[in-house]
């Protein structure tokens, strides 16, 4: 799947999740109107870091010259591109990571400030960086990526610290969608990671039972509903997704700006 439909389907699942609006299934309870809104940017960015495994990717690039570094580390831990970053160990991993983060914070000894969370604002930094450049928002300006990721995550930090509890729910559910993603593609990927198993000869090129779409011969499972990336079908699906995230995103923006959005749902419904 493409790198800003992978964003997308990121922001798209946190609105699902966290959101109380009447369309979205809000199972993730406790994130306010600014955690949806800031959390489905975040979780875009998520749903982006299993491609941190690629130094030519987009990501890599995304906000220089801090996620060239952070790439080239995870691309040489996980194996390279398409492996140790697309398994259930590598999404483990990422929420592992962000949990630790979660918990660095500083004590400003301000009245009104208090403590900071600098361990979630980092985080929000940098994946913030990776959604803007995947959604071509920032394209290739250096200044733009770091001011608006920087400014995002201090004015959180900042006035609504406690919006962070949900960095490391928000890193899994974008790394998960990210590997429902590429796992509905031609190429699938490897499920098990650091395990291997190479699908058998006898299921191949039509030899006895024809399988090869689903368990490839590098051992990737695929369930190639969307086919090659990119495709056509691809396209057809992420329209929706995309727009079901903006609409989940400025639905939360007018709450949270004290508009009652329920009279106007109910005036849509009741045309239906």
């Amino acid at each position: 799947m493409m790198g800003g439909h992978h964003a997308a389907t990121g922001a798209a699942a946190w609105v699902a999740v966290t959101s109380t609006a009447p369309f979205a299934f809000g199972w993730y309870e406790g994130v306010s109107h600014l955690g949806v809104v800031a959390g489905a940017l975040v979780c875009a960015g998520a749903a982006l870091l299993p491609d941190a495994d690629h130094h030519s990717g987009t990501i890599a690039h995304s906000l220089p010259p801090v996620s060239d570094a952070v790439v080239k580390v995870v691309e040489t831990v996980s194996g390279g591109h398409r492996k140790g970053t697309h398994s259930i160990l590598g999404v483990l991993a990422f929420t592992a990571i962000a949990w630790f983060l979660s918990l660095l914070s500083v004590d400003t000894g301000l009245d009104g400030i208090g403590t900071v969370l600098i361990g979630p604002g980092i985080m929000c930094v940098l994946l913030v960086a990776f959604a803007l450049k995947a959604l071509k928002i920032t394209r290739d300006t250096k200044v733009l990526p770091w001011t608006t990721s920087v400014v995002l995550a201090a004015l959180i930090a900042i006035f609504a610290p406690e919006e962070w509890f949900w960095m490391p729910f928000c890193v899994a559910l974008g790394c998960v969608v990210h590997l429902i993603g590429d796992l509905i593609t031609t190429n699938g990927i490897p499920l098990l990671w650091p395990l291997k198993f190479k699908s058998p000869y006898w299921m191949r090129d039509g030899r006895g039972i024809e399988l090869d779409s689903f368990w490839r011969r590098s051992g990737n499972i695929a369930l190639p509903i969307l086919g090659n990336a990119g495709s056509v079908r691809e396209w057809i699906l992420l329209v929706p997704v995309s727009l079901y995230a903006v609409v989940g995103i400025v639905w939360a923006l007018l709450n949270q700006m004290g508009f009652d959005t329920m009279p106007l749902w109910e005036r849509l419904t009741s045309w239906g």
